[in-house]
């Protein structure tokens, strides 16, 4: 069945909001839970007598929010950031509060939730392009020092201040990618290296809040332009400014390299300033103990994010994984409360501190004590619900650790226009997040340590080599693609001596009329598995139980799903040394052998693209997230040494 682009909303209640509120699901989802009963209808409230605005701190928890979803499938979290960015955009793109004319970096922040919102398939999503477009415009606008760094505000004039660094770099490179402008990439890479050349302290290797290239500010030094103090927000913005941009530098930028150094320099300084006892960092963060000061939280939230996935991603070393945790253990016994209703709360979060302005900020140690501290500040409970995802997905990491899973982009090769017009592969791939793609149960495999890739060529011992897990999904018939690449004779050698040898093999089919069963069977055939010519769970319109598929309990496979939804599908037939894993009515649906060292999953649709797991389509009685996570993990868990002996046969 090929994707249709429907969009429904479910009214069912999602119960993994009233566990997050239960005091035992993840801190992710607990959090995310009492900051959306706080704000039931989206977060949209008047601060300080004034009405809500577009701003930065609305950003910064939506995207705490967007990685939950990709965590849950719950699509509660995606309609919630979706209702609060309505309010905001209007079908003409325009921002209503938004003043692109006072040249505020910090209202770019927001942008990346546009981002996301004109990426998934939705009605009007062009509104969403162009109102990122209106911010886009902004950074190409925006003042500039005289070596071109972006100023902080045109209100304050010739600053840099690290702030900036978070509030429009991870925007502007995603924007970049994504509307393939690469010629960006070095504009964004300087950034980071003016700042950093201008803020160090040498001695601590820590980074001064801000920088003032005119020397006139009275809390600038008159010789390097540094403001006088280490505060841990600013350098929090700054990290998870670092580790965020290089999700979208490509890997084969020559720059690149160079924002990771940086990274590697001021997160062992920081790490170096953390409180022995408590695991936390100051509100300013080299006078550990000194008069007054505190324990801050969004500051450790940030550093404990920047520090865990930078380690995951390979930029860290994995000692610093001990400074994160010890950091996050310090942040669940220092800053959680538990209200009566049993949600959960951030306390000692510094409402703002700045430079400048009226009533003047000088910059002083006294200054950075001076400020209030808030309860559940957005500017720490979205740090805060991001660090708690990355903490989380720490500890599932050893499962595909090492590991690569690859998808066929050979067997199955569609294109479309891309969102430049251009044409672009798509369908079941890892990168797409609209309905067709594989975004999210890749994020699974990611999530379980793995690393997910894409294998583009014929399948032999070369471009096998390497690959744990393959899967091959629904190969091309003339009707997708004019010239289909069918499996041959040479291909079912390649993969069957890949899966002899220990490879997991992966065989999605579909419908018959959407797929290409004559080969494919072939390749089938050679471990005991056939995709039946007739289709079962026909489903007419939105009558959701017809694509019901149970799953009863003990399954070896899906542990804990009970449930899944499936429609149009091509049944398998099995014999030695397949067998059944999932029937339904007679029908076998999932199939699994066991050939050689070597292992084969079988079933007759590519069920879990991204409109059947993202939770915005089918009602939440169906489980597919969940299914898609615990075939993620028992795939992991059949690969051996697979890979390696593949490519010793030479």
């Amino acid at each position: 069945m090929k994707t249709r682009f429907l969009r429904t909303f479910s009214l069912l209640f999602v119960p993994s909001l009233l566990f997050a509120q239960s005091g035992s699901g993840p801190y992710s989802q607990r959090m995310a839970a009492s900051i959306m009963n706080t704000h039931k209808d989206s977060v949209a409230y008047a601060k300080e007598g004034k009405d809500a605005r577009w701003e930065y701190e609305t950003g910064v928890l939506f995207r705490g929010l967007e990685q939950v979803w990709y965590r849950t499938g719950d699509a509660r979290y995606f309609d919630f950031i979706k209702k609060t960015m309505d309010r905001y955009v209007g079908n003409d793109g325009h921002i209503r509060t938004y003043k692109q004319e006072d040249f505020n970096i910090d209202h770019v922040t927001p942008g990346r939730a546009l981002l996301m919102l004109y990426q998934q398939t939705l009605p009007n999503k062009e509104k969403y392009r162009k109102a990122a477009d209106l911010l886009r415009e902004q950074l190409a606008k925006q003042p500039r020092t005289k070596e071109g760094g972006f100023w902080h505000k045109k209100r304050y004039p010739y600053q840099m201040w690290l702030d900036g660094l978070y509030m429009g770099e991870p925007f502007y490179a995603e924007y970049s990618l994504l509307f393939n402008q690469p010629e960006n990439f070095n504009d964004i890479i300087n950034q980071f290296v003016w700042m950093e050349q201008h803020a160090r302290d040498a001695k601590t290797g820590l980074l001064y809040h801000g920088w003032d290239e005119s020397r006139e500010q009275k809390w600038a030094d008159k010789q390097t332009g540094k403001s006088p103090n280490f505060w841990s927000r600013a350098m929090g913005w700054y990290a998870m400014a670092l580790v965020d941009v290089l999700d979208y530098i490509p890997q084969n930028h020559p720059r690149r390299g160079e924002v990771v150094a940086i990274l590697q320099r001021i997160m062992p300084a920081v790490a170096k300033y953390q409180d022995p006892k408590e695991g936390l960092w100051y509100q300013v963060t080299d006078k550990i103990g000194g008069k007054g000061n505190y324990l801050e939280a969004s500051g450790s939230a940030m550093f404990v994010y920047a520090l865990a996935k930078g380690v995951r991603l390979g930029y860290l070393p994995s000692a610093l994984m001990a400074n994160a945790k010890r950091g996050y253990e310090g942040m669940l016994k220092n800053f959680i409360s538990t209200d009566k209703d049993g949600y959960i709360h951030l306390e000692k979060t510094v409402s703002v501190s700045g430079l400048g302005g009226n009533p003047y900020r000088d910059g002083s140690y006294e200054y950075y004590l001076s400020e209030p501290i808030r309860q559940d500040d957005l500017k720490g409970v979205g740090p805060f619900i991001m660090a708690s995802v990355e903490m989380e997905i720490a500890a599932e990491q050893a499962v595909g650790k090492g590991k690569k899973v690859a998808v066929d982009n050979y067997f199955n090769r569609e294109f479309r226009k891309g969102f430049n017009g251009e044409q672009e592969p798509f369908h079941y791939t890892w990168e797409d997040r609209q309905h067709p793609g594989f975004y999210f149960w890749g994020g699974s495999f990611r999530d379980l340590g793995a690393q997910t890739v894409t294998v583009g060529s014929a399948p032999t011992a070369a471009s096998l080599k390497g690959i744990d897990v393959y899967i091959i999904v629904d190969p091309d018939t003339p009707k997708e693609t004019a010239k289909p690449n069918y499996v041959a004779d040479a291909d079912i050698k390649a993969i069957t001596e890949y899966v002899k040898n220990g490879g997991v093999l992966v065989l999605m089919a579909n419908d018959t009329s959407n797929c290409e069963h004559k080969n494919f069977n072939r390749l089938a055939a050679q471990f005991g598995m056939q995709f039946l010519p007739k289709n079962v769970n026909m489903v007419q319109g939105t009558q959701w139980e017809q694509g019901l598929v149970n799953i009863p309990a003990n399954n070896p496979i899906f542990k804990t799903t009970r449930a899944v939804y499936i429609k149009e599908l091509a049944p398998v037939e099995v014999k030695a040394p397949a067998k059944a894993v999932v029937s339904e009515k007679g029908d076998v649906i999932m199939a699994v052998a066991k050939v050689g060292k070597g292992t084969v999953f079988a079933v007759g649709d590519p069920w879990l693209y991204n409109e059947y797991v993202d939770g915005r389509r089918i009602p939440a009685r169906y489980e597919n997230f969940k299914a898609g996570k615990e075939l993620a993990k028992w795939l992991l868990e059949q690969t051996g040494n697979g890979a390696a002996a593949l490519s010793s046969k030479k």
